[in-house]
């Protein structure tokens, strides 16, 4: 009887979006992005269908068993804490983030640190051989006899290392340079990193191995690849900070098992990622009291309130269009604020290039630093310093009012640990007794400036 014959079909993949199109474009219909369109051969074969008893078994939900399903704890709080307090098992993890930030580093370390606890980690790189692992784990200190490596980009290889071994965490460096045989094209396209990613969640979820993968990204920050690799995923951490300063800043964009809105802080040094344990203060390192356009703003990451410093510069232009320039925070954000100083408190920016800048590489994406940020405006453009034991929390509303924060009485808490003696806060906060400051309730940031600058 004779075979049937294998079909061939050829699409054009967008490497950006995972979009297929069966005409090449120079411009993706579905992203916009251009020249991502690369020709993929599809095995369009009929495939067998498998009429036996399926494998799995529905179960009632008072018969499953989750109690010894504990998660893998390891002496790197700030990394069990954006993961949700610790490794879950059969988690699949993805860690993205620019080249040179520290993915492999801070991974490598996760490995020596477990694998230091009796446990047994594969760890797997497609970039480097097993004498450049070696060495870099010379540099970190790591000698363990339970950490494997090995040096390997076959994905079929790669699960049959795993399957012979039978390690408690497996580690993938990175998924963009593993591929599997039966699909044509090359490693890194939409095809292998979409195929690879679902045939390690099958392993992981199988097996109750967690799985950490390293994912490159794109010049827009995002992890590279189609937008379903963050779906198929459990987790998906992105290692933030500009790689020419020490910090870094470790996000956890999703989680099925926590909270995405933490956030853990390392510092890059010569013996690998060394956690800061009091980021405030570290931040507020160089702060100088009595600098004009500088202020501190008490945000919160997660649970955690942070104190960092804003400054902010304003000089007359030379254009016709003065510029806006944010680092650190949203644009739209100051174009707003700038709006709002205009109209409610009479500063006249109309003329003026205005910078805000953020120190330590932190961003900040929640509202209440927006005083913070306006003052320090106003304290450059009048050329007079902010009080110095001052430390600031509100949102500002296009009204000029002053709208009460979340967790007002944790933030004061903090700044009162770091030596602030006052605070502005909205009039409408509510705020347990004893936080250990004085508070200036306000209701307008024209108040505000009145209050906060040295006359």
């Amino acid at each position: 009887m004779a075979r049937a014959k294998t079909k061939v079909k050829r699409v054009y993949v967008c490497q950006s979006c995972g979009a297929d199109s069966l005409r090449w474009a120079g411009r993706c219909t579905s992203c916009g992005e251009w020249n991502t369109l690369k020709e993929t051969v599809l095995d369009t074969a009929p495939r067998r269908t498998h009429t036996s008893r399926p494998a799995s078994v529905p179960q009632k939900l008072s018969d499953v068993q989750a109690d010894n399903l504990q998660r893998l704890t390891l002496p790197l709080p700030e990394f069990g804490r954006v993961l949700g307090g610790g490794i879950v098992p059969g988690s699949l993890v993805l860690v993205g983030g620019d080249p040179g930030i520290g993915k492999s580093t801070l991974l490598l370390q996760v490995a020596g640190l477990l694998s230091q606890q009796g446990n047994k980690v594969l760890y797997v790189s497609g970039e480097e051989s097993v004498h450049q692992i070696k060495m870099r784990a010379k540099r970190l200190g790591i000698e363990s006899d339970s950490l494997y490596l090995l040096s390997e980009t076959n994905l079929d290889m790669i699960i049959q290392h795993t399957d012979q071994l039978g390690p408690s965490v497996l580690i993938v460096d990175s998924i963009q340079t593993v591929y599997l045989g039966e699909i044509t094209s090359s490693a890194g396209s939409v095809s292998q990193v979409r195929e690879c990613t679902t045939r390690l969640l099958q392993m992981a979820k199988a097996e109750n191995i967690p799985i950490f993968l390293v994912g490159h990204v794109t010049k827009a920050g995002t992890i590279a690849g189609p937008r379903v690799l963050e779906h198929i995923v459990d987790t998906v951490l992105y290692l933030e900070g500009d790689r020419f300063h020490a910090y870094r800043l470790l996000r956890s964009a999703k989680n099925r098992f926590g909270s995405t809105h933490e956030v853990g802080v390392f510092e890059m040094a010569s013996q690998g990622m060394v956690e800061v344990l009091n980021p405030s203060q570290v931040f507020l390192a160089e702060h100088r009291r009595g600098a004009t356009g500088s202020t501190v703003a008490v945000t919160m990451e997660g649970t955690r309130p942070l104190l960092v410093e804003v400054q902010a510069l304003t000089s007359t232009t030379s254009f016709n269009l003065p510029r806006r320039t944010a680092n650190g925070i949203d644009l739209n954000r100051l174009l707003l604020l700038v709006a709002v100083l205009n109209k409610r408190v009479g500063l006249r920016l109309f003329n003026q290039d205005v910078f805000v800048n953020v120190i330590g590489g932190l961003r900040i994406n929640e509202p209440a630093a927006d005083l913070a940020v306006a003052l320090a405006i106003c304290s450059s453009f009048r050329d007079a310093p902010v009080q110095p034991d001052l430390a600031i929390v509100g949102e500002i509303g296009l009204g000029g009012e002053l709208r009460s924060v979340s967790q007002t009485s944790a933030r004061l808490r903090e700044a009162a640990k770091l030596g602030f003696s006052r605070c502005i806060v909205p009039k409408g906060s509510r705020i347990d007794t004893g936080v250990g400051l004085e508070l200036i309730r306000l209701d307008s940031v024209a108040k505000a400036v009145d209050v906060a600058l040295v006359s």
